[in-house]
């Protein structure tokens, strides 16, 4: 609702003038003079405005340090600082890390550093912040000036008006802001989380496919010397054509495998320099181990990861907050029911009138803005206010339920996954070895053919080759379940990004306002 100008039906009727008996002021005490009690007047509401408008002022850095908090000591991130944008310092530390094998935490810390992802999850908070700042803010008084001519007569008028409405509910919005900053500050850590979370997956993928692809060369090398010993056998008549062709079958395999995972170690080797923010130059520099971790030799005792995660997790935490905020919003719709709206002014009108003496005559006085609850009774905001706290409410229900089961399941998984690596390195492969050390003996005691010996070859790299993908499963499976226990899941605070109460707030203070 626009504010309008003094009504033409006010400029008709005579207001009092300052020598007149009564002030223009009824409410106030007679023995203050009216000049001095609208100047008393308007330096309170200006001093108040100031002191009100001051509250709001923009967090320092963006309010980072305050989202970083939230991810010291989370064993995802380590001793990595995550930074707003990369500079001087940290563009040199990157480069001392890249002039030797990169391991997991090195990895971690120089996409915390320099990721483009980590720069704009800090933009995103900034922006929160200043979005904070403007609903914490006293709206700008407005002014109205109108010209009018009628005759020889001119009038000028002047008002200026506040939203009284949003100033009385300043301190509600301020607090609401503060709570919807809290989940920004959430959002940003659980995006320094999934960055974290993303590299080291990215980092054991990369290690992975780079071992599986060296020991595929030596696979590819072994059906090559087969597959020359079958063609020279087959020319001195003392192997059939056959068996020459199979050997060359498993070289042609052993090539075509070998050059699937070559690409596949590109490939994760890409997507890691992308997760790190590597230019050109620094992903040439980069290298990689030969191989990954050790098992641990076993896991840790049970403990209660339920409860952890619905202390730390914190999709849970931003969902509470909204419903707080939620909250803090349906008790403003419920307060500004009838009146959600008030203007108050103070106008100016001077008339001059265009005759022998030149008179002026100025007339001062105030006008008040409400709306009447005629119509409108307030009945569907506070269903829509309510209905939005139901909402906040069942998604507190519903993130608690996830995680829940979430972090039951990645325990499971990550269970499962090193008994499986553990049997393959505690069994499978001793057994292997040992079989591959028993074909040779009787090979070397003419026991055995070549050919023999080199199909048991081939069966034992498909052994380790197993062995390597289940080792690289555990550790996969250990990330997730760091995540599960204190970031969220892949849409854990996606949903929560569009479950705003800005439009409820809005609609109770600013309808009407300026």
């Amino acid at each position: 609702m626009s504010t309008p100008l003094v009504p033409r039906s006010v400029r008709g009727l005579p207001l009092r003038r300052r020598h007149d008996k009564a002030p223009p002021f009824p409410h106030l005490p007679i023995a203050a003079p009216p000049a001095m009690l609208r100047r008393a007047s308007c330096t309170a509401l200006a001093g108040v405005a100031l002191l009100l408008a001051g509250c709001a002022s923009l967090s320092p850095e963006g309010d980072a340090p305050q989202a970083l908090s939230l991810v010291q000591g989370r064993s995802l991130v380590g001793d990595a600082r995550p930074q707003r944008g990369p500079d001087t310092a940290s563009a040199a530390q990157a480069e001392a890390l890249l002039a030797r094998p990169l391991d997991q935490q090195t990895a971690v810390r120089i996409a915390l550093a320099q990721s483009p992802r980590m720069q704009a999850a800090f933009a995103a908070l900034q922006l929160s912040d200043a979005e904070r700042a403007e609903a914490a803010t006293l709206p700008n008084p407005v002014f109205s000036f109108s010209r009018l001519r009628e005759g020889r007569e001119l009038e000028l008028d002047r008002l200026i008006s506040f939203n009284v409405v949003g100033l009385l509910t300043l301190p509600w919005r301020a607090r609401w802001a503060d709570q919807r900053q809290e989940a920004a500050r959430l959002d940003a850590a659980q995006a320094v989380l999934q960055l974290a979370a993303d590299t080291r997956r990215a980092w054991l993928r990369a290690v992975a496919d780079r071992q599986s692809a060296l020991y595929l060369r030596d696979v590819r090398d072994a059906a090559e010397a087969g597959a020359t010993l079958a063609q020279r056998m087959q020319k001195a008549g003392n192997w059939p054509a056959l068996q020459a062709a199979r050997e060359q079958l498993q070289q042609a395999d052993a090539q075509a495998q070998l050059a699937r995972a070559e690409q596949a170690a590109t490939a994760s080797r890409e997507a890691l320099v992308r997760l790190l923010g590597l230019d050109g130059a620094q992903a040439a520099r980069l290298t990689l181990p030969d191989r990954l971790p050790d098992l641990p030799a076993s896991l840790p005792a049970d403990a209660d990861l339920q409860a952890q995660a619905l202390r730390d997790r914190l999709d849970l935490r931003a969902a509470r907050a909204d419903a707080a905020a939620t909250a803090e919003a349906q008790g403003l719709t419920r307060a500004t029911r009838f009146v959600d709206a008030m203007e108050l002014g103070v106008a100016r009108n001077t008339t001059f009138t265009n005759d022998i003496d030149r008179g002026r005559s100025t007339q001062r006085g105030w006008e008040i803005g409400l709306p009447i609850p005629l119509f409108d009774f307030g009945q569907a905001r506070s269903a829509q206010a309510e209905a939005r706290y139901l909402q906040a409410a069942a998604r507190v229900r519903g993130v608690a339920l996830a995680a829940a089961s979430e972090v039951r399941e990645a325990e499971a998984a990550r269970r499962h996954a090193w008994q499986i690596a553990h049997r393959y390195q505690a069994e499978v492969l001793p057994l292997q070895r040992q079989i591959s050390d028993e074909m040779v003996l009787r090979y070397n005691a003419m026991g055995a053919s070549v050919w023999q010996l080199l199909a048991e070859a081939r069966a034992s790299a498909r052994t380790v080759d197993a062995a390597m993908q289940a080792q690289r499963d555990f550790w996969l499976a250990e990330v997730d379940l760091q995540m599960a226990l204190t970031g969220s899941s892949p849409a854990g605070l996606s949903a929560l990004r569009g479950a705003g109460t800005g439009a409820a707030l809005a609609n109770s203070t600013n309808e009407g306002g300026h």
